[in-house]
């Protein structure tokens, strides 16, 4: 299969190509060596209507992270700082236990760096009996080629599109070639996901949704990702438009992130909305009311694991 062309161990999963010998536990940029941590196991509800529905997501979250943004909202995981090491098996029957909960979907959050073992997983649960689709639930920050790979394995990308400037892509993730890397990565998601297919319930089976978070003092940027997308997909994929920008403390009195220590206004938020609607954009989620509070960060406590 396509996907055991790729290897943890010197590691080549990512875009940052650390090469890291992980197998024999060196940890990558990512933070992580070779076996899945997971910090949390769980139905979520705070996803986009048709992932969560009423049922709930059944997500997984992952500790590591390839991208690490300064402005995280889950930096607790992404930095490793929460999570218990399992193994492909365990993991496999996480899925499982997920699907007897009632889960709508199982959701791989912040799964790349993980991706050969969660592969593993998933075909080890279809043997099993999952049924559900699996959404794969990632920064944007990913390789074409391994996006490709997951064909047969994933069904819905629910993907950030961050950034469509180099200059804040390096401040803020460290990564100026955020913006080329994540146009091949779309592009791809959407060879391998196909168009939006919806039960008859209105929860997606298969398609690609493209999250954007909208920072504080960038309504630049967010109209340049809104229009590259709808410009290049239009209706073929659903975005998904964020207000919940979360300031944190870490981030005080550092010049560089002087920006991100205020929530995102009214006024900044509806106006990204409406250029949306200008360009006609039709397939679209928004946020109302205050989302930018902490309680909306789940408690990465073991739940599941």
């Amino acid at each position: 299969m396509e996907w055991q062309n790729f290897s943890d161990s010197p590691c080549n999963l990512c875009p940052r190509n650390c090469r890291a010998d992980r197998k024999n536990g060196e940890k990558g940029y990512c933070f992580s060596s070779e076996k899945p941590v997971v910090a949390r196991a769980a139905l979520h509800m705070w996803e986009e209507p048709c992932i969560s529905g009423e049922k709930g997501s059944g997500a997984v979250f992952f500790s590591g992270c390839g991208l690490r943004c300064a402005y995280c909202q889950n930096f607790e995981i992404a930095a490793s700082r929460r999570g218990k090491e399992i193994t492909v098996e365990h993991l496999a029957d996480i899925f499982l236990n997920l699907q007897k909960k009632g889960a709508a979907n199982i959701n791989l959050v912040t799964p790349d760096h993980y991706v050969i073992p969660v592969i593993q997983a998933v075909l080890q649960a279809r043997e099993k009996g999952l049924k559900l689709p699996v959404v794969y639930n990632c920064s944007g920050y990913e390789k074409s080629e391994v996006i490709e790979a997951l064909k047969g394995i994933v069904d819905i990308f629910l993907t950030d599109f961050k950034y469509m400037e180099e200059e804040t892509a390096e401040k803020y993730s460290r990564a100026p070639d955020y913006p080329q890397v994540a146009k091949k990565a779309l592009n791809a998601m959407i060879k391998t996901a196909g168009k939006p297919v919806f039960d008859e319930t209105g929860m997606m089976q298969k398609g690609v949704i493209v999250r954007h978070l909208l920072l504080p003092g960038h309504k630049r940027n967010a109209r340049a990702v809104i229009k590259y997308v709808y410009d290049t997909y239009g209706d073929d994929v659903y975005l998904s438009l964020m207000n919940q920008y979360t300031p944190f403390e870490r981030l005080k009195g550092k010049k560089e992130y002087e920006k991100l220590c205020r929530k995102v206004t009214k006024r900044e938020y509806e106006s990204i909305v409406e250029y949306a609607l200008l360009l006609g954009v039709k397939n679209a989620f928004i946020q109302e009311g205050e989302t930018a509070k902490e309680s909306f960060i789940p408690a990465f406590d073991g739940e599941g694991v």
